[in-house]
């Protein structure tokens, strides 16, 4: 019995990340991304002081999602508030290290999911 996902072609697969930058189906991006099974954008996030806002994630909406991975870079962040907040609105979110959601939209992706992740890149040393 064959268990290996059947991925298309044109499919988003994070195939790499590593301090400053991600390499999704090929293409190398070195900012903040929003990456959905069937393409990937820039995310322009705020991330000041106050953290994430609600107006951070306005990509993500009207996008029939039923998860949204947001990798916060090294550290996974417990954001009750913005979660209901996002809920609200009608998305779903599990806050994460930057790692964790990269290998993590990529299994569910390829189980055919409706899963986005919205990917902060880790801090490059120095």
């Amino acid at each position: 019995m064959d268990i290996t996902p059947v991925i298309e072609a044109n499919a988003q697969v994070i195939r790499s990340y590593a301090p400053g930058w991600f390499n999704v189906a090929g293409t190398v991006y070195e900012q903040a991304i929003a990456v959905f099974p069937d393409k990937t954008e820039l995310w322009r996030v705020g991330r000041g002081e106050q953290g994430f806002s609600i107006g951070d994630f306005g990509i993500f909406q009207g996008r029939g999602i039923d998860i949204l991975l947001v990798g916060c870079g090294s550290g996974g962040v417990f954001l009750p508030d913005l979660r209901r907040k996002l809920k609200a609105n009608g998305i779903s979110a599990d806050f994460m290290d930057t790692g964790a959601a990269c290998r993590t939209y990529n299994v569910l992706m390829a189980e055919g999911r409706r899963v986005a992740a919205a990917l902060i890149p880790l801090l490059r040393a120095g």
